[in-house]
C-alpha cells in the first residue's frame, strides 16, 4: 500500500464553477443550485432532529444527506477533470469541494486507487469539521459526530468509482480525540459492511408509528378484556355446550388449528379467545379480523402487510395481522369469505410459517395459531369450487360446532342476567331486573340472532327502562311481536263475576301474514318450509304423487322434480 502523501491540484475550475446571482437569490454551482447556511441554523436543525427522532435515527437522517449530496458532487468532479486529468485527480476533487462548500479541510494522508487490481484505500485527517462545532455544547458522544461529512465521502467515492466505497471515522475529536481521521474502502472490506448499507436505505419514521400504533391498540384491546373478564367469558350449562369448552380446553395445549363452526351469533370470538387464554400463547397478542368485512382486493394486504409503492395509495409499508399476531394467536371470522388468492396464501402460511407482503421481495417467518369460524358449510362451498379443498383439509384438523341459542334453553336466564347487569353498570342504570312477562318471553323465544340478538335485546330494555322500574317485555321487544310470544288473551271475568272468553280471545283470527312471520322468527328458510310442505302432502296423498302434486296446486312432473331434488323419495 503506497505511503506517499497525495498532492491536490489546482481548485481553480471548481471556483470557476461557482457562480453568485445575488440579484436572483441564487447559487450555483455546475449545475447545482447551492443555498448558504448558517452554522447556528445548521445546529438547531440538527439538534431538533436528534431531540426529536433520537440520536441514531438522526445518524442516519444526515448520513443519507451527505450520501446524496456526495452523489451529486461526483458527477461534477469527473465532468470536470475526468478527461483531462484522470481518476485520481476527479478523486480529489471530492474532499476539495468540500472544502470549498464550507464543510471541512481534508488533509490527505494515503490514496491507493487501483480498479484494475481490485485495489482502493483512502485516508484523510479533517480539520475544522462544521459538524464537531455543531455538537459542542452537548455531552461528549461515545462515537464519532461528523454523519454528514461521512456520509458524503462514501456516496462521492462510490458514485466516481462504480463500487460500493464505505468510510469509517476511526477517530472524532468531538468525542475527545486528537483530530478527525476517516478510511475509506471497497464496502466488502469492512466486517460491518452490511449493518452501514443498511443505514444507507430509507427509514421512513411513519412505518415505525403504524407498527407501533398498531401494538398499542393490541395492547389496549388485551387490557380492555382482562380488565373486564366476564364480558368476554364463555357462559352457559347446557350440556352440549359445557362439552364444546371441554373440547375447546383440551384442544388449547397444541398448536393445530382450530376451525369453529355455527350460526352468527353464537359467541365464535368469545371462544376462540378462551382458546387463546388457555394455551401456552396467552402472553402474546389475540388478533381478530373479521373476513367478510375487508374487500376482496384488500384482504391480502390486510392479513399479509403491504410494502410501500405496491399500489396506487400505499404510500408507506404497513404490517398484516399475520405479523401483528407475531406469537399469539390470529382469529378469522367468516373465513368462507376468502379471496382464492388469499385462500392460497394463506395455506402458504399454515404449511410454511412464512408469508410475503404484498409488492414484497422476501419471505416473513410468523409464529402464529390460525383460529378460523365460519357460518356456512365449508365442505358444500368445497364441493362447489368456492373454497381450496387443501385448505378445508389443513384447517379441518380440529372442527367444533357451537350450538346455537335455541339448542342451550336452559342457558338463557343465566346470559340474560349476565348482560343486565354489565349493560346496568354501563348505562349506570338500576332497574329491578325483568318482569314475569318479560322473563316468560326470554325463555320463550327462539332468538334466530343467538346469543348477540339477546344481548342486543336487553341493552334495548335497560335503555329504555328508568330507574327502578321493571323491564318490560315492550321495552325488549317493542311493537314487534314475537310469535312465540302471541299469547290467548285467556278468560276474563263477566258482569256477574264469573269466568268467560275475552272478546278478543273469541274474535282473534291469526292471519296468513302472521303466520308466515311465525316461520320467519323460528328460523325456517324457503327450503325448509317447502321441504316440510312438500313431505306432509305426501303424507296426506298416502305416497299417491298426483294427488300430492294437486294438494299443492302443482303439476306431477313438478312435483316429482322437488321430491328428487330434495332427496325425498
Amino acid at each position: 500500500m503506497p505511503s506517499s502523501t497525495p498532492q491536490y491540484p489546482s481548485a481553480r475550475d471548481l471556483m470557476d464553477a461557482l457562480r453568485f446571482l445575488p440579484e436572483e437569490g441564487q447559487i450555483w454551482l455546475g449545475e447545482q443550485r447551492m443555498i448558504l447556511m448558517s452554522l447556528q441554523a445548521s445546529a438547531f436543525f440538527r439538534n431538533e432532529l436528534v431531540t426529536t427522532l433520537g440520536v441514531e435515527r438522526a445518524r442516519g437522517v444526515f448520513i443519507r444527506l451527505g450520501y446524496y449530496s456526495g452523489l451529486q458532487d461526483a458527477e461534477l468532479g469527473e465532468s470536470l477533470r475526468g478527461e483531462r486529468l484522470g481518476l485520481r485527480d476527479s478523486f480529489l476533487a471530492g474532499p476539495q469541494l468540500h472544502a470549498l462548500q464550507g464543510h471541512v479541510k481534508a488533509v490527505p494522508g494515503q490514496l491507493d486507487i487501483d480498479l484494475e487490481n481490485d485495489r482502493f484505500y483512502s485516508e484523510f485527517i479533517w480539520k475544522g469539521s462544521f459538524e464537531v462545532e455543531v455538537w459542542r455544547g452537548r455531552d461528549t458522544p461515545s462515537t464519532p459526530v461528523c454523519w454528514t461529512l461521512l456520509g458524503y465521502a462514501s456516496g462521492y467515492a462510490t458514485q466516481l468509482l462504480g463500487r460500493e466505497v464505505q468510510y469509517r471515522e476511526v477517530e472524532c475529536l468531538g468525542c475527545g480525540d486528537a483530530h478527525c481521521r476517516i478510511i475509506g474502502k471497497f464496502a466488502e472490506e469492512w466486517p460491518d459492511h452490511q449493518a452501514f448499507s443498511a443505514v444507507l436505505r430509507e427509514a421512513p419514521l411513519i412505518d415505525e408509528l403504524y407498527e407501533l400504533q398498531a401494538r398499542v391498540a393490541t395492547l389496549e384491546g388485551d387490557l380492555t378484556r382482562r380488565q373486564h373478564e366476564d364480558d368476554w367469558g364463555p357462559i352457559g350449562a347446557a350440556p352440549a355446550f359445557r362439552e364444546i369448552l371441554a373440547m375447546l380446553d383440551s384442544a388449547a395445549a397444541a398448536d393445530v388449528p382450530v376451525l369453529l363452526l355455527g350460526e352468527t351469533g353464537t359467541g365464535k370470538e368469545i371462544l376462540a379467545r378462551r382458546l387463546h387464554e388457555q394455551s401456552q400463547r396467552a402472553a402474546g397478542p389475540f388478533i381478530a379480523v373479521n373476513c367478510a368485512a375487508i374487500p376482496p382486493e384488500l384482504i391480502e394486504s390486510e392479513l399479509f402487510g403491504v410494502e410501500k409503492g405496491a399500489y396506487t395509495g400505499a404510500v408507506q409499508s404497513r404490517l398484516g395481522r399475520f405479523e401483528r399476531a407475531h406469537g399469539g394467536t390470529l382469529f378469522l371470522d367468516e373465513l368462507a369469505e376468502l379471496s382464492p388468492r388469499a385462500q392460497a396464501a394463506l395455506l402458504r402460511a399454515l404449511q410454511e410459517h412464512q408469508i410475503e407482503r404484498v409488492g414484497g421481495q422476501g419471505v416473513k417467518e410468523v409464529d402464529v395459531r390460525v383460529v378460523a369460524a365460519t357460518h356456512t358449510d365449508l365442505l358444500q362451498r368445497v364441493e362447489e369450487g368456492h373454497f381450496r379443498r387443501d385448505l378445508f383439509f389443513r384447517l379441518n384438523a380440529f372442527t367444533l360446532t357451537v350450538p346455537p341459542l335455541r339448542e342451550r334453553h336452559e342457558d338463557i336466564p343465566a346470559l340474560a342476567e349476565h348482560f343486565l347487569a354489565r349493560c346496568e353498570h354501563h348505562y349506570q342504570r338500576r332497574t329491578l331486573g325483568f318482569s314475569d312477562q318479560a322473563r316468560s318471553a326470554i325463555t320463550q323465544y327462539a332468538w334466530p340472532g343467538n346469543v348477540r340478538e339477546l344481548k342486543n335485546s336487553i341493552e334495548r330494555g335497560v335503555i329504555l327502562t328508568d330507574d327502578q322500574k321493571h323491564i318490560t317485555e315492550r321495552a325488549l321487544f317493542g311493537d314487534y311481536r314475537v310469535p312465540t310470544l302471541q299469547r290467548d288473551r285467556g278468560q276474563g271475568l263477566d258482569e256477574r263475576g264469573r269466568l268467560s272468553a275475552s272478546a278478543d280471545a273469541s274474535s282473534s283470527e291469526v292471519t296468513p301474514r302472521q303466520q308466515i312471520q311465525a316461520l320467519f322468527h323460528a328460523g325456517l328458510t324457503l327450503e325448509d318450509i317447502e321441504k316440510e310442505m312438500l313431505m306432509a302432502a305426501q303424507e296426506e296423498s298416502e305416497g299417491n304423487i298426483a294427488a300430492a302434486a294437486r294438494r299443492l296446486g302443482m303439476t306431477r312432473p313438478a312435483y316429482a322434480y322437488r321430491l328428487k331434488k330434495y332427496d325425498l323419495r
